[in-house]
């Protein structure tokens, strides 16, 4: 199910994990612009998170610009590119499913077809504690996140209708560097206003441009940057909460609180403790349905 469509003189490939359900895969890609841009193909169905760069997707006909904090998803045998137009690599954390794993976890095969996905917070604090498993600072079990990760993936994504992206080559690196300035920044007090002018474009412009590449607004992808942030200090363990949602950007520690639980759907005190490897609070808050 490994994918390995990348060269060795691009990026960097390391297999973390391989069962008969998942395998877990580490890319780094040092790709740039003016790199050549070739044919892929999913050899499996995948869902990948990306933890770092960017870089832009194509399949079927329809083309994302992926940011840190999105998944690509891969249908099996379909082709794709990757591109590197606007920013030079990427890294990115690749979860490859049994079709077993597809069945188990419902919703129809469909759901599963190649696309982008834009950052958003449900799936982003599952992508950062996979990510904390990967690098051994938590002690959840990788391919339990994994599984998790794939079922709030189908939750989340049912019924959600893709819109296809429509501006310019000019606009599109606009709203990258944009996500990319505000990944960088999401710990600082920042408003529309305050981005919008570091891209040199007028408020009203810049909402509608970023949303429409991006996926999502400006400050819905500020707060899963800060929600990001926050997963990998929780599960660090050592800082307090009211000092992580400080650290991270929140103000008002009863808003953090309330923005975690709504993404995580479990307090940052009980994700912590699904961090340590409290298997019951992984499989019953994070992965239920609402």
């Amino acid at each position: 199910m490994i994918e390995t469509g990348y060269s060795e003189m691009t990026a960097t490939i390391a297999t973390l994990l391989h069962s008969t359900s998942v395998s877990v895969v580490d890319y780094r890609c040092n790709a740039g612009p003016n790199d050549r841009v070739r044919a892929e193909r999913h050899e499996g169905y995948s869902i990948s998170y990306v933890r770092a760069g960017s870089f832009g997707y194509c399949s079927r006909g329809e083309s994302s610009d992926l940011v840190s904090g999105s998944f690509l998803v891969g249908y099996p045998g379909d082709e794709y590119q990757c591109t590197h137009t606007h920013v030079r690599g990427d890294e990115c954390l690749s979860f490859q499913l049994a079709p077993a794993v597809i069945d188990a976890v419902g919703g129809c095969p469909a759901l599963w077809r190649s696309q982008g996905v834009p950052p958003v917070p449900e799936l982003v604090v599952l992508g950062e504690l996979a990510q904390a498993a990967a690098e051994g600072r938590s002690d959840v079990g990788l391919e339990e996140v994994a599984l998790s990760l794939a079922a709030r993936y189908v939750d989340v994504v049912r019924g959600r209708k893709r819109q296809p992206v429509a501006a310019t080559l000019r606009d599109r690196g606009r709203a990258v560097h944009a996500a990319l300035w505000i990944d960088a920044h999401a710990h600082q007090p920042l408003d529309l206003e305050h981005v919008a002018r570091e891209t040199g474009l007028s408020s009203f412009h810049f909402l509608r441009l970023f949303a429409r590449v991006v996926g999502v607004t400006p400050h819905q992808y500020l707060i899963c940057a800060r929600l990001r942030r926050a997963v990998r200090l929780l599960a660090d363990g050592g800082r307090s909460i009211t000092d992580v949602a400080f650290d991270v950007g929140f103000g008002d520690l009863s808003n953090f609180v309330r923005t975690f639980h709504r993404a995580a759907r479990a307090s940052p005190r009980a994700f912590r403790r699904a961090a340590r490897g409290e298997r019951k609070i992984l499989q019953d808050p994070l992965t239920r349905p609402h």
